[in-house]
């Protein structure tokens, strides 16, 4: 049993797809914070093109 449980390898199959999923998400979260600065800055150059 303890053998089985070993070589078991869903275990860490499961950890590497977590890992991944959070590599991933890391790699969104920091590409939308960035774009998002200069999303606001457009925005706030047509609202003063407007309000000139």
């Amino acid at each position: 049993m303890i053998a089985r449980f070993i070589n078991d390898r869903d275990g860490h199959t499961a950890i590497e797809y977590g890992m991944i999923a959070a590599l991933i998400c890391i790699g969104i979260i920091a590409a939308l914070t960035s774009m998002g600065s200069s999303v606001e800055h457009m925005f706030a150059d047509v609202l003063a093109g407007f309000l000139s």
